[in-house]
């Protein structure tokens, strides 16, 4: 596998070693199936969401549509992951989308339709993947493509995923390991998939497996965003490895509408947020917006549990630390409300372009971020209340290294120019935020 590269001083990998093909050179935007649907999303909702953010979301920059865990599993329901459900493999053993549920995909064709269909509203089109190879695969004693080797010569009993019972790990010391994934990275591309998310990778820290996905992706030929899950514990001493092989990596495990999960993501981000660059995004997960648990696990159909404030503060912390944006509710179940914070482009142009995101300071439960416009003429900061009862942020004019004359917004209030003065004082409610952009008068 080799070693991987030394970092410079500002956090930037060896070129020569750096994976080739990224395609993402800002971070992500798009929709996800898994909050709202599970393991069971049908290709008509993938369409209809497809749709909605074409027609509502594409202008703003929100361009992938990714279909989330066992699409190759026909009995997927609510219920969680069945050990021993039949599986929809090719000849090969790799996983093909169950016909049942996404019927464009009959006579081998695959997610090829899908993918089209995706392609000509202007989107990408993106998939999940379990590491390891199916245990049905193994057990049938399936060939690898191209070699004389089997599943079952490939096959790694001992390190499994614990929560998912689908597959077997892969043993890289053996050569099959790394043709398998070839062979699967290769239908990928045939199909026209965009961005793949790679799941069970990086809780345990899956080395072999991350670097043996990304040589595959680049022997296919087709630039496909990598994306690794789920990120339970994970530190900065992986970063040179990750920014080597992958383009976005979750840094906690799912996030769902509760505010204890959004408050842990701050300490979070704060760490790996000036890590973040292009090609190179860390992760704070989907967003659990709008319309979600449809068909989730274990869950329940209904709105997002946060507040109105909570899902404000949600959103600048995920624009100020550059995460990806997915959103994980039904899109087309949207309320004008939802719809107007996904398009606040005001906001967007943070996750799109700025740079020196940082947590600026940290006083208790008060929490101030800072960033800059790409071009350096607009100087970001939002500051948060993280606590339960209201309380007052302050900065200063000088510690932002702005002048007191300058025009402040506030990006998710009334937009109204007002002077920044020598210090401003902000009454903050529970779990709430203000985000300003600050340009010269």
């Amino acid at each position: 596998m080799g070693t991987p590269p030394e970092n410079d001083p500002a956090g930037e990998p060896d070129s020569s070693t750096a994976r080739r093909g990224r395609s993402a050179s800002t971070p992500p935007m798009g929709w996800n199936s898994w909050d709202c649907y599970g393991g069971s999303v049908r290709e008509a909702e993938v369409l209809a969401n497809a749709r909605y953010l074409r027609d509502h979301l594409l202008p703003h920059g929100w361009d992938h549509v990714v279909v989330d865990i066992q699409w190759y599993e026909p009995t997927a329901d609510t219920a969680g992951y069945h050990e021993g459900a039949v599986l929809d493999l090719d000849a090969n053993g790799r996983p093909m989308p169950s016909v049942n549920r996404f019927p464009s995909a009959a006579d081998g064709a695959g997610f090829a339709p899908l993918a089209a269909r995706i392609h000509e509203m202007g989107l990408r089109f993106g998939l999940h993947i379990l590491r390891g190879i199916p245990r049905q695969a193994v057990a049938q004693r399936l060939p690898i493509l191209g070699t004389d080797w089997t599943a079952a010569d490939v096959a790694d009993h001992d390190h499994v995923c614990p929560w998912n019972p689908d597959n077997l790990g892969l043993d890289h010391e053996h050569p099959g390991a790394q043709a398998y994934y070839d062979s699967l990275l290769a239908r990928f591309a045939e199909w026209g998939v965009d961005y793949v998310k790679a799941d069970d990778m990086l809780a345990p820290y899956h080395a072999a497996e991350i670097a043996a996905f990304s040589r595959a992706i680049e022997a296919s030929g087709r630039p496909m965003v990598l994306s690794l899950s789920p990120g339970t514990d994970l530190g900065l001493e992986h970063l040179d490895h990750l920014v080597q092989h992958s383009d976005v990596w979750r840094i906690s495990d799912d996030l769902w509408d509760r505010w204890p999960l959004v408050y842990d993501q701050f300490e979070r981000m704060a760490r790996w947020a000036p890590h973040a660059g292009q090609g190179r995004w860390p992760d704070a997960d989907m967003l659990p917006l709008g319309r979600i648990g449809i068909r989730a696990h274990g869950g329940d159909d209904r709105r997002s549990r946060l507040t109105r404030d909570e899902q404000r503060s949600l959103m600048a912390l995920w624009a100020m630390a550059r995460s990806p944006l997915m959103f994980g509710g039904d899109l087309p179940s949207n309320d004008d409300w939802t719809l107007g914070l996904l398009t606040n482009d005001a906001l967007l142009a943070i996750t799109k372009d700025s740079v020196d995101n940082r947590q600026h300071r940290r006083e208790g439960e008060l929490v101030v971020w800072t960033a800059s416009s790409g071009d350096g003429r607009i100087r970001y900061v939002a500051q948060f209340n993280l606590g339960d009862v209201p309380a007052d942020s302050t900065v200063q004019a000088a510690e932002l290294g702005t002048d007191a004359d300058d025009l402040v917004v506030d990006i998710l209030g009334s937009g109204t120019p007002v002077r920044l003065g020598v210090s401003r004082r902000t009454p903050l409610p529970p779990h709430g935020c203000v985000l300003w952009a600050i340009s010269s008068s």
